[in-house]
């Protein structure tokens, strides 16, 4: 069974500064077309380290998604309130857009990840217009998941609640 206690020996691209959305789209804007940035997401992808199969559990699983998707949030050891995300897909250009959210999304605090504008992010990429409905419905709940889980890891659960008709 792999080791999953704290992630210790997980270290994303980003752990010494946090990325911002603006960063990305920079990166995105480097390259000339959708199928080289289909590449770079292929590439973010591979470079991902892999999920230990401890953490594949229904609790992480990205239900909605047609690919095969997990995301697990932690708290960062030594600095407490911040959370840290890993996570794995079966599909390489999924797999690169949840690279880039764990990169968007680590080392913040619960409120500093719901202020995120992931919407902006996926607009200012043309997500929508490049990926498939199914996956782009797929990216955001990838999204939605990974605010589940940091919601549970700090015992807030921030979810709008139904009123009662």
């Amino acid at each position: 069974m792999d080791e999953i206690s704290t992630y210790e020996d997980y270290r994303p691209a980003r752990e010494q500064g946090v990325i911002d959305i603006d960063e990305i789209v920079d990166n995105f804007e480097f390259l000339d077309d959708w199928d080289q940035r289909y590449q770079y997401l292929v590439e973010l992808g591979e470079d991902l380290e892999p999920l230990p199969d401890a953490l594949k559990t229904a609790e992480n699983w990205v239900k909605p998604c047609m690919s095969t998707v997990h995301v697990a949030a932690e708290t960062v050891p030594g600095s407490p309130g911040l959370i840290r995300f890993r996570g794995d897909c079966d599909t390489a250009v999924i797999k690169g857009v949840i690279a880039l959210l764990i990169d968007l999304m680590s080392y913040r605090s619960l409120a500093d990840i719901h202020e995120l504008d992931v919407d902006s992010l996926f607009k200012r990429l043309r997500l929508e217009e490049n990926l498939s409905p199914n996956r782009h419905v797929g990216i955001y709940a990838i999204v939605d998941k990974m605010l589940e889980r940091a919601e549970a890891l700090t015992g807030t659960d921030t979810r709008p609640v139904l009123a009662a008709h």
